[in-house]
Parts: structure tokens; C-alpha cells; sequence
């Protein structure tokens, strides 16, 4: 197949250019509180309008987020956004180490999350794995003094 002018300018008009991926860690449809300890990772590529022009689902490696190399694979994929419950302070600085800027303190929906970071109504709360606010749920063998 030949593309004619008029096809190939369709498409180069038309194609969304991709600006960004945003991984979620993710407990079904939900953000996942603990970020080293989710079920999975959710990746959204966001086009140049900035919505959502595709999703993947990423299986979570075991371990603690800190220690596995999850965020060498988040970056090889191309993520440069982190949408998190919460994580301890080791992970967040290994994510930001691979260029991954976090945002903690997202919680609901996955796809509401994405949805209010693309209107810019998400900010870092600041608080990681360590402070008064997160709690780990009884008998999980986790401590975050890393």
C-alpha cells in the first residue's frame, strides 16, 4: 500500500503525539496505599491534549518498592510521573533518582486520579511511609525504617 500525500498528511495531522506516562500503583481499580506493595502497576500514556491514549497493566515484583527495580523498568517504560498512596522515603528517592517525579497521598480511583492530575489538582502530600498518617495494615512484616 501507497500512501498518497493527502493520507500521509491525515495522518501526521491527525496521530496524537504521546507526552507523558503516568504509572498508579494499583489493588484492582484503586490506588494501591503502599506503593512497594500493590498488586500491580497501571501505566497511562497521555497524549498532547493530555488524555488518556492507552493503558497497561505492569504485575508488581516482590519485595519492597525500594529494593526491587521497579523504578529502572518504570523509567525504561517511559514513566516520568508516579500518581502513589504512599511509599517510605527509600523508594521515593530511587523513583526520583530514575527521573520519576512522585506525587503521594492519591487514593480512589485510578482513573479519577489520572483524570485530576491532568487538570493539575494533584499535589504531594509530603508525608511518606515513616510519618504519623500512614498506617500499615496489622501482620504485613513491613517495616519502612529503610
Amino acid at each position: 500500500m501507497f500512501l498518497t500525500f493527502e493520507t500521509s498528511f491525515y495522518f501526521s495531522k491527525h496521530k496524537k503525539k504521546i507526552i507523558m506516562k503516568v504509572a498508579v500503583p494499583t489493588r484492582g481499580d484503586v490506588v494501591d496505599d503502599h506503593f512497594g506493595h500493590c498488586e500491580e502497576y497501571t501505566i497511562f500514556t497521555l497524549d498532547e491534549v493530555r488524555r488518556i491514549s492507552n493503558e497497561e497493566k505492569l504485575p508488581s515484583l516482590q519485595g519492597c518498592g525500594c529494593k526491587s527495580n521497579i523504578a529502572g523498568i518504570l523509567q525504561q517504560k517511559g514513566v516520568n510521573v508516579m500518581l502513589a498512596g504512599n511509599m517510605g522515603m527509600g523508594a521515593y528517592n530511587v523513583l526520583n533518582h530514575h527521573g520519576i517525579e512522585v506525587f503521594r497521598g492519591c487514593s480512589g480511583n485510578i482513573y479519577k486520579v489520572v483524570e485530576e492530575y491532568t487538570k493539575d489538582r494533584i499535589t504531594d502530600s509530603n508525608q511518606s511511609c515513616n510519618n504519623p498518617g500512614h498506617h500499615h495494615k496489622e501482620g504485613d512484616g513491613h517495616s519502612c525504617n529503610h
